[in-house]
């Protein structure tokens, strides 16, 4: 999913000279858990990333887990992830986290949205983020010391554009730069601001960097 979705950023990364890798979290993406060490929510949820520096692009990072759905049956559980691979509801979210698409594009969209529901271990590991509670790094934003790029599209009717300025506001040294006439998938929407201002954030940094 992650190279799918990121394939008008890479070409202008890679003319920037910039190194840009796709990591998918074990079995969300397109990563295959059957070959692989069991990996479970608990685990990815205290996994610790080393970075130098972050770029967070319209970032779910106010997600309060999964709340009451951590209590469902299993059976309840199951039929509400079958229902979240629906072509429906599929349609319906790809339409809200894009800006004026056309019929032909959000059905394209939703196909590519959709793929990874379709491989066999998604629903199991869907199941269990749900069952285990999901993420919740509220109290660890304020915690963050990374230098860090915010990009948000202004007409994200996903995660709140209010966010974004919330997010600024509790990372320690972030810069916030929008993107109008967007939605929820700027990476997407408009590559080439994104990849402009990612190139320019890494290339400060590597300046700043090789200046220490």
């Amino acid at each position: 999913m992650d190279l799918i979705e990121w394939r008008y950023m890479y070409p202008l990364l890679e003319e920037a000279g910039v190194d840009a890798w796709a990591i998918d979290i074990l079995g969300w993406g397109f990563s295959g858990l059957e070959s692989r060490p069991s990996c479970d929510v608990a685990s990815k949820r205290n996994h610790l990333y080393q970075v130098s520096k972050l770029v967070l692009i319209d970032a779910s990072v106010y997600a309060e887990g999964t709340g009451e759905m951590s209590k469902l049956p299993r059976a309840f559980a199951y039929a509400g992830v079958a229902l979240l691979k629906s072509v429906p509801l599929r349609y319906y979210v790809i339409n809200l986290a894009f800006k004026n698409l056309s019929f032909d594009v959000s059905v394209d969209w939703m196909k590519i949205g959709r793929l990874h529901c379709l491989y066999p271990w998604w629903e199991d590991a869907t199941v269990n983020f749900m069952m285990n509670g999901g993420y919740n790094v509220i109290p660890l934003i304020k915690q963050v010391k990374q230098q860090t790029l915010i990009i948000w599209g202004e007409d994200d009717q996903i995660i709140r554009y209010k966010l974004a300025f919330r997010l600024h506001g509790e990372l320690q040294d972030a810069t916030l730069r929008t993107i109008p006439e967007c939605g929820h998938l700027p990476h997407v929407e408009r590559p080439r601001s994104v990849a402009d201002l990612i190139i320019q954030f890494a290339q400060k940094a590597s300046v700043q960097f090789s200046a220490v």
